[in-house]
């Protein structure tokens, strides 16, 4: 955005109009890719009740499928942001999406548990881990010198627009023609974004010769090119250019474990996870049906949650570009605690104004606690910061894939989903303490120890 030429100034021609940054068409092909690869997170709930039908197939089995897929989802995420930054953000993407469409096809030919196993946990899973918010984190970092935050939080939505999208109609085709379809449909999703991410994703802004938005003259072109963060040691600065993904990876959670910050977050985002992914996103429909409600009417709702995680995400990276992270990771969990607390009561065969209430607010509360985690990773770890938010991530899916497990457990075991509702409730006031009790200087540079 240069200034009016003044020979075309003189010379009576109009300057030039200012042109949109590339940063925000990168921006919106990573939402789109987002929308086509958060199909699956819309399945497990609806798919869940045919399956057991079809094959007489436990709680307790479909939860384990639906767990390696999360424990996949978040160990992957840090060695793909390694990957991204050694291979580029388009391929690792490319690849990612095809491997969420492949595991999805695949899907309609299964006759065995094992058969769910592999392909709704470990295919997808993999696919899936290589993207999500891993995948906005380092989008933002890499592209936007300012905005950040609300930058992850409109990526972040992206899941959530996906989940819009999918969701009533995977519904539908559970019921008729069957969940093969829907199974299919999710394959088309991810598929279709393939070559948008071929043509327009742009693995970093010094590929189109800008800088990143918002950039003053000389700061680097690049997240990876970035200082590193304060007292990290020559290996860790070398590390961040070495061709070796996994090294890198390793390397990262080596010097981020020493920090205490790391822990927190590591132990939030893991509640996190299990609130979310874990227990509504995998068993909400379900216990909706043995209260008698439909299911279409339950994905329904889960589909207005998606609604207003698009409007709650996108709000709080608009707060976390001006207000202290830590203090709104607290309010968040705690907010979502209250509503787990009630959500066995406000469940009924008939959709009730509390319950429309229920989701509203857990909408909004959904994945708010993203950008506020995103910001203290890339402030106290500096060039680090998206592997790092990478191995938070993971806690993250671990948290869910631990939740969805036990979650399927309790329900066969009690034939209810009460205990887990409860017992989740008081994991979020947990993390709403932990997150309060973060460095006063979590908006700061943090030193990572030496001699890492």
């Amino acid at each position: 955005m240069t200034a009016p030429n003044l020979t075309e100034l003189s010379a009576g021609k109009s300057p030039r109009k200012r042109r949109l940054h590339p940063a925000w068409m990168v921006a919106a092909v990573a939402f789109l890719a987002l929308v086509g690869a958060a199909g699956f997170r819309a399945a497990p709930g609806v798919l869940m009740v045919p399956l057991q039908q079809e094959f007489g197939w436990s709680t307790t089995v479909l939860s384990l499928a639906v767990s390696i897929n999360l424990v996949l989802f978040g160990l992957t995420a840090p060695f793909a942001a390694a990957l991204m930054e050694r291979f580029g953000i388009r391929t690792v993407t490319a690849i990612a999406l095809c491997l969420i469409g492949l595991g999805s096809a695949l899907t309609v030919f299964v006759n065995q548990s094992w058969q769910i196993l592999l392909t709704w946990g470990v295919l997808i899973g993999l696919g899936t881990g290589s993207m999500a918010l891993v995948f906005a984190a380092t989008i933002a970092n890499t592209w936007f010198s300012k905005s950040r935050g609300l930058v992850i939080g409109i990526l972040t939505a992206g899941s959530a627009a996906g989940q819009l999208v999918f969701l009533p109609f995977i519904a539908v085709l559970a019921q008729s023609p069957g969940w093969r379809g829907a199974s299919l449909l999710i394959a088309a999703g991810a598929l279709a974004v393939v070559p948008l991410v071929l043509r327009w994703l742009k693995n970093s802004p010094a590929d189109v010769g800008v800088q990143p938005y918002g950039a003053e003259e000389g700061e680097p072109t690049t997240a990876a090119a970035a200082p590193a963060a304060e007292g990290a040691d020559a290996e860790g600065i070398e590390g961040a250019k070495t061709p070796n993904a996994a090294v890198r990876a390793l390397q990262v959670l080596k010097r981020a474990s020493k920090v205490r910050t790391f822990w927190a977050l590591v132990a939030g985002f893991a509640i996190c996870g299990a609130t979310t992914n874990g227990l509504i996103g995998t068993h909400f429909i379900p216990s909706a049906h043995d209260h008698g409600m439909p299911e279409t009417t339950a994905a329904g709702l889960l589909a207005v949650v998606g609604v207003f995680d698009i409007v709650g995400t996108i709000a709080s990276g608009w707060l976390t570009d001006r207000f202290n992270p830590k203090v709104l990771l607290a309010v968040y969990y705690q907010f979502r605690g209250v509503g787990l607390l009630v959500l066995p009561v406000l469940l009924s065969s008939t959709v009730e104004p509390s319950m429309i209430l229920f989701v509203v607010v857990y909408g909004l509360d959904w994945v708010a606690t993203v950008p506020p985690t995103a910001a203290i990773c890339r402030k106290v770890f500096g060039a680090d910061g998206s592997v790092v938010f990478g191995w938070v991530f993971a806690a993250h899916q671990l948290g869910a894939a631990a939740a969805a497990l036990l979650a399927g457990y309790i329900r066969d075991a009690t034939g209810h989903y009460t205990y887990a509702w409860i017992g989740a409730a008081a994991m979020c006031t947990v993390a709403a303490v932990i997150s309060a009790t973060i460095r006063k200087d979590a908006g700061k540079k943090e030193p990572v120890p030496v001699g890492a």
